[in-house]
């Protein structure tokens, strides 16, 4: 009996060690609102599913630590990997670190620029950033239309143009403005400020102090444009002579919008993504098939539906 008993405790014992499966995380930057939102999506799901460790760390927006990151997640044998590019140009080499070692990898929030010859046992989780950028600038040009402009400006601020989000949301600015609907907006001015509300608040500055007279600002993300806000804030423009947009909806833009000074942003489910990126990590680590492109939808948020966001983020 004791026998029997010592048998069945070693198969219990090995059964749950077989059970438990590690995922190595490496984020772009911890030091950002949105991609914390999305480090702690990430996080909670995990906690809920029973044998399941994330291992995460934050490459600091260094290119080269982050591909250190995933060797190192390779040479520990974790059963699937988890990347927020640093630089989306840089995804060739981590999609053949992680199929060479024959180890799962699932990019989540921003695209890889192989994203279209990803191999096997690989996979992207965001939204599709077409949508976000553009669902942001029809909604101010129809703001801005709503004010009476026949002729008006606008300013961008992009994030960093070594990342496709940036690139893509920019392109989506100038689709809008070359339809007819739209036409009437004119880009006077467009610069990086890197993702950052500091580097926002700096160029806006400088534009005003430059004398550039703007309608609006259209920046890639709230970060930059809750900076924009501070400088407009700082030279004493009045706020309700300029539409301002973001994109993200993070906890401080809606705060921002509920006090009146942003006036369109876009939610990115930031938690969803996160949540999306596990599950497909661990189907594509025990075989089970996946879409290789997993899109969380973007969704407007104004005034008038911002209570329906307050609370999920």
């Amino acid at each position: 009996m004791k026998r029997f008993l010592l048998a069945t405790a070693c198969a219990a014992s090995l059964s749950g060690a077989a059970a438990a499966e590690t995922i190595g995380v490496s984020m772009a930057l911890f030091d950002d609102n949105f991609l914390t939102v999305l480090r702690n999506g990430m996080q909670e799901h995990a906690a809920t599913l029973d044998g399941v460790t994330l291992q995460v760390e934050d490459a600091q927006n260094d290119v080269g630590k982050q591909l250190n990151q995933i060797e190192n997640f390779v040479a520990s044998g974790v059963d699937a990997i988890i990347v927020n590019p640093v630089d989306t140009d840089a995804t060739i080499a981590m999609s053949a670190a992680a199929q060479n070692a024959g180890i799962p990898l699932v990019f989540v929030n921003r695209q890889p620029v192989n994203l279209d010859s990803l191999p096997e046992k690989q996979a992207f989780v965001a939204s599709d950033e077409k949508e976000s950028g553009t669902l942001e600038t029809q909604e101010i040009c129809r703001l801005l239309k709503e004010q009476g402009k026949t002729e008006a400006k606008a300013v961008v601020l992009m994030g960093e143009l070594s990342n496709q989000a940036a690139r893509m949301r920019t392109q989506d600015i100038k689709d809008v403005l070359a339809t007819p609907e739209c036409g009437f907006i004119t880009i006077v001015q467009e610069q990086t400020a890197n993702w950052s509300r500091t580097q926002g608040a700096d160029l806006v500055s400088n534009w005003l102090s430059a004398g550039t007279e703007f309608d609006a600002v259209i920046s890639n993300n709230d970060e930059m444009a809750i900076g924009a806000i501070q400088a407009l804030k700082s030279a004493g423009r009045d706020m309700d002579s300029v539409v301002i947009g973001g994109v993200d909806a993070t906890q401080d833009a809606l705060a921002a919008m509920t006090a009146g000074d942003l006036d369109v942003t876009v939610f990115q489910d930031a938690a969803g993504q996160g949540h999306g990126a596990v599950d497909t990590a661990l189907k594509l680590a025990r075989g089970e098939a996946v879409e290789q492109k997993v899109y969380v939808p973007f969704q407007l948020v104004t005034p008038q539906n911002l209570d329906q966001f307050l609370s999920r983020n």
